[in-house]
């Protein structure tokens, strides 16, 4: 019997959410950025799988430690695929 990996549990594992409306247009504004200029990230990645309706054209934040800066964010696009 194959035990089940609960990847969202793997210490690893950044911590990532869906941007809703609201800061999704103070994060494009802030940076006079489109989503197209963000880098992607496929709507199948496992790190996405407890995320609750993700579909393409989603933004995610992603947080990560930081040796210099404690906590830094960013950002990816989800696409098909």
């Amino acid at each position: 019997m194959k035990k089940q990996i609960q990847i969202q549990d793997h210490v690893l594992l950044l911590k990532h959410k869906k941007l809703d409306d609201k800061a999704l247009e103070g994060l494009l504004n802030k940076y006079n950025i489109s989503p197209k200029q963000l880098p992607k990230v496929y709507k199948k990645d496992p790190a996405l799988r407890e995320i609750e309706d993700v579909k393409a054209g989603d933004i995610i934040e992603i947080e990560r430690d930081s040796p210099t800066a404690n906590k830094t964010k960013f950002y990816r696009v989800v696409v098909d695929g």
